[in-house]
């Protein structure tokens, strides 16, 4: 991405613009494998623009958990025709999940929160894992204003649970500056949030949430606040890094 590419923003979006540039070109110089978990949020279209136009190294690939919104489908194809290139999509494994309807039913993930953590993983976690394989190094979109556990996260951090790096080089970005960047260069994004949705998951899971509330009250409302993570970002402890080149 060139200083024209760059032009329209105002000087401090530029600026946050080019420093998550420069972290992501950092990570591919330091990890070689790196690669993008595409949510298909916000965060996720400012990144996906930042990898695709600047860093292409970096491969992007999304999670289809059999359960999204229509226009989380819509957005995939409208992101295929912005930039010419196709997300890599990957899927629950078929025997896992047929069991598991089988033994909770087919919205047994709102039974508690083991069923719920349970259906997460086949969904998400599982296909997560087979998409890493062979990585490095993944870039996450999260921001430290987002939730309380968020807020603690480094730029640059082990994952243990996974056994890789972990990426974040939007976590200093304000929701403003997020849905500023995606306006100012006229990028696709899910109609869903012009309709109370800050975050966007599974269908059944996710709803819009009054203006002004935490971001992540809009997932699994019936849990407590402390349980609302998939697994991809558990509350654990990290160990942040720095990164430095060869």
């Amino acid at each position: 991405m060139s200083n024209g590419q760059l032009s329209e923003l105002s000087k401090t979006l530029r600026e946050r613009a080019e420093t998550s540039i420069g972290q992501l070109r950092e990570a591919v110089a330091h990890y070689k494998n790196v690669c993008y978990a595409n949510s298909l949020g916000l965060e996720s279209i400012v990144l996906t623009d930042l990898i695709w136009t600047a860093v292409p190294q970096i491969e992007i690939f999304s999670i289809d958990t059999g359960r999204l919104y229509p226009e989380t489908y819509e957005l995939m194809g409208r992101l295929q025709e912005h930039y010419g290139r196709a997300l890599r999509i990957y899927y629950p494994e078929t025997p896992q999940l047929e069991g598991w309807v089988a033994e909770n039913g087919i919205n047994g993930f709102r039974e508690g929160l083991e069923q719920r953590r349970s259906c997460c993983s086949i969904r998400k976690v599982e296909p997560f894992r087979r998409a890493i394989f062979g990585h490095d190094a993944w870039v996450t979109g999260i921001r430290r204003d987002q939730s309380p556990s968020r807020g603690f996260a480094s730029p640059v951090e082990w994952d243990g649970e996974y056994g890789l790096h972990k990426i974040s080089p939007l976590l200093d970005w304000s929701k403003k500056e997020i849905t500023d960047y995606i306006a100012k260069k006229a990028l696709p994004y899910n109609s869903l949030h012009d309709k109370g949705f800050p975050s966007i998951g599974c269908a059944p899971c996710t709803h819009a949430v009054p203006s002004g509330e935490d971001e992540r009250s809009g997932r699994w409302g019936w849990e407590r606040a402390e349980s609302r993570e998939c697994g991809l970002h558990p509350q654990r402890q990290v160990h942040a890094l720095a990164v430095s080149r060869h």
